[in-house]
């Protein structure tokens, strides 16, 4: 798509009303994957595992976990292939029944003592079906959130989506902490594990609702209407953007491989190995969600007034800086003392996560965007966040020493900081179609504000 206007503008109210819709869209996406999440680190392994007892029980519940990320980069070229053929609207409503179906029906899933071999199957294949679904969740509700925006916001309002994180970890959590209070270590295992995934089918009803009444996108709609709809968008993707696929992917790891991390691994690693009290746990992982996922809407507006890279790296650093005394203070088993290093190491992962919308936004041409963006973020989810809490608990077990996680945290932030840097400053170029040269002052001047190309500053 050529030309020297940007993409169409809607007004003020349009846009919070789609960014509002996409960020309460993903909250009940990522409720859904962080309930997986909390109970995998909690009770999977002895409920569909048991026969292996012990860390081998809690490493094969961490595969399955891993599972549903290495999915994710198929779920994502086909929700992105959809996402640039039909529409950004349509995918998103289909992801969010996919989630919701699958994670209801983990909650009624037999365990191994009543299914044998079957059980650990079954949860493998709901777990797909999980990552499938939130593969096309991220992508299409960034777009719609980014492609909304105005010229100057679209980090503020590309992070709306990436608020959905903190806020579905602090639903996912606050039920599992409130059941894990109200119930015996015997209920909880027996039936109470089971109530997170049954009461997930209420917000995926809501944010169905919700998705229904949003508007499509005006870029995909401007893309239709000129029809230069891509009618191969992967192979296109991989011909002309595959340097931005392998540098957003890498740039993503880090951030992802953190949140996990502490997410995930966190968990496990203080009520296994620091033998902390569930409700311990859960309260400081709640409490880090709600306080570091204010960071994310800070650090995207942020970005728009300083520049993307500058915001990233800076988080990457963080995480580099802050490895060690994580697990320091981790190892003191003092709650206050955990939650500091939690926070800290939140707010540079949020640094990093709330920018990465909007970058990945701009470094694809609006005829293959979601196929791009989805492709990226979910290679991302494999090299940063698949395997690391597996990767956590074997650098653990080799070295006996908490260091060697830290050692690899330093590392993947380290490779994240030079694709971002390599990555340039999207946020000074063009949102729409190809890259448009800057008009000259005087035909600025005629055009106005509004007309201005994206990019132009």
């Amino acid at each position: 798509m050529t030309g020297v206007q940007g993409p169409p503008r809607h007004d003020a109210r349009t846009v919070r009303k789609v960014a509002l819709a996409s960020a309460i869209g993903t909250t009940v996406e990522w409720y859904d994957y962080f309930a997986y999440a909390a109970a995998t680190a909690l009770v999977f392994g002895q409920l569909f595992f048991p026969q292996l007892g012990g860390a081998a029980a809690t490493f094969a519940a961490f595969v399955t976990f891993a599972m549903g990320y290495l999915i994710r980069p198929l779920g994502g070229i086909f929700f992105g292939h959809l996402g640039d053929r039909i529409g950004r609207k349509s995918l998103l409503v289909v992801s969010l029944l996919l989630t919701g179906l699958a994670t209801f029906a983990i909650g009624l899933l037999p365990t191994y003592a009543v299914a044998g071999p079957a059980a650990p199957v079954l949860l493998l294949v709901l777990r797909l079906i999980q990552g499938v679904g939130v593969s096309g969740e991220w992508g299409g509700a960034v777009l719609m959130a980014v492609e909304h925006a105005p010229d100057r916001k679209r980090g503020f309002y590309g992070s709306w989506p990436q608020i959905g994180v903190p806020a579905g970890i602090i639903l996912a959590n606050l039920v599992f902490l409130i059941i894990t209070t109200a119930l015996s270590p015997a209920q909880f295992l027996s039936w109470g594990w089971r109530v997170p995934f049954l009461i997930a089918i209420v917000p995926a009803a809501v944010g169905l609702f919700i998705r229904l009444r949003v508007e499509e996108s005006p870029v995909f709609t401007e893309v239709k209407q000129a029809r230069t709809v891509s009618p191969t968008p992967i192979i296109e993707v991989l011909r002309s953007y595959w340097k931005q696929v392998i540098l957003g992917s890498l740039a993503a790891a880090a951030n992802i491989a953190v949140g996990y991390l502490i997410l995930t691994y966190g968990l496990t690693y203080g009520t296994a190995v620091l033998k902390l009290s569930r409700p311990v746990m859960l309260t400081l992982v709640l409490v880090t969600a709600a306080v570091g996922g204010a960071g994310i809407p800070f650090f995207s507006a942020l970005s728009d007034r300083v520049g993307r890279r500058k915001v990233f790296l800076s988080g990457a650093v963080g995480q580099a800086v802050w490895a060690v005394p994580f697990f320091l203070l981790f190892n003191t088993r003092v709650p206050l003392l955990i939650l500091l290093a939690f926070i800290v190491m939140q707010l540079a992962s949020y640094a990093m996560y709330g920018p990465m919308a909007a970058i990945f936004a701009e470094i694809f041409g609006a005829r293959v965007r979601y196929t791009g963006v989805s492709l990226c973020y979910q290679l991302g989810v494999i090299l940063g966040g698949a395997f690391t809490p597996a990767i956590a608990t074997s650098l653990l077990a080799s070295t006996g020493t908490a260091l060697s996680i830290s050692a690899y945290v330093v590392a993947i932030s380290l490779v994240s900081a030079a694709a971002a840097f390599a990555l340039g400053e999207p946020s000074r170029d063009p949102l729409a179609g190809e890259k448009r040269p800057a008009p000259t002052p005087a035909a600025e001047l005629m055009a106005g504000e509004h007309t201005r190309p994206e990019g132009v500053r």
